[in-house]
């Protein structure tokens, strides 16, 4: 068995799924996946399903009732790696944005390099990211900028979505206590890693925006992420014990 898991959150991703896994499966190391689906209405669960006989043991589905957000679908996928014993858990865009290759260079930052935490980053060298509009490459970078100086962490991209995670990073944070659902839900997960005291790398990435689907970027994700790590930060100030703890309500 695959000792890695690539957790792949879907909703109405008819148009890149097939050839997602297509790719993932064919890099010379293995590696497992992961799909949560929250219902897609366009069908993206089904096209999985029908994969299954194509990869056999290596494909899974986590079918959810609706649509409720990136964070809860991430955090179900590592429950469900971490039940199905796997030592490497990566969390990864469908729409090629984050390129499959490069699942590679990040299990091998955890597993070669001894991380804990290898983070597909686009600003650890500069700013790698193709088909973004200028105003929201600016907008992400001062995000990241923003983030890194209220929250004091060494990290350039705080609100990278493409990481391998060591299985002892999850299992230590509290999963079930991880508030945030879009951009915020990134940064918190970076966070309460940090507070921890695990090891973390950023891995130079090349981000392709989407050329298939829709993305599902919205003002209340970037409210959340800004007013959120005010929050954070404040609560970690006050009692670090609590934080890691506290689902903040």
């Amino acid at each position: 068995m695959s000792k890695a898991l690539v957790v792949v959150p879907t909703y109405n991703e008819i148009e890149n799924i097939e050839r997602l896994l297509r790719t993932i499966f064919s890099l010379q190391r293995e590696f497992h996946v992961l799909v949560v689906d929250d219902n897609s209405p366009d069908g993206t669960g089904q096209v999985v399903e029908a994969n299954f006989d194509t990869y056999p043991e290596k494909l899974f589905i986590l079918k959810r009732t609706k649509k409720k957000g990136l964070g809860s679908a991430y955090i179900a996928g590592f429950k469900w790696g971490l039940a199905n014993n796997y030592d490497y858990i990566f969390e990864m865009d469908a729409d090629f944005s984050h390129n499959p290759n490069d699942l590679i260079r990040l299990y091998n930052a955890c597993h070669k390099d001894g991380n804990d935490m290898a983070i597909g980053s686009r600003y650890v060298t500069g700013v790698n990211v193709v088909n973004w509009p200028m105003s929201r490459v600016l907008l992400s970078w001062l995000a990241s900028k923003y983030v890194r100086l209220i929250m004091g962490v060494d990290i350039y991209d705080t609100t990278a979505g493409f990481i391998c995670y060591k299985r002892e990073v999850l299992q230590k944070i509290n999963l079930n206590n991880i508030r945030f659902v879009g951009y915020a839900f990134q940064i918190e997960m970076k966070f309460k890693v940090h507070l921890s005291n695990f090891k973390i790398t950023e891995v130079p990435v090349i981000f392709t925006d989407r050329t298939k689907g829709e993305s599902k970027m919205s003002s209340g994700i970037i409210s959340e992420a800004i007013f959120g790590v005010i929050a954070m930060k404040l609560k970690s100030v006050f009692n670090r014990k609590k934080f890691n703890e506290s689902s903040f309500n």
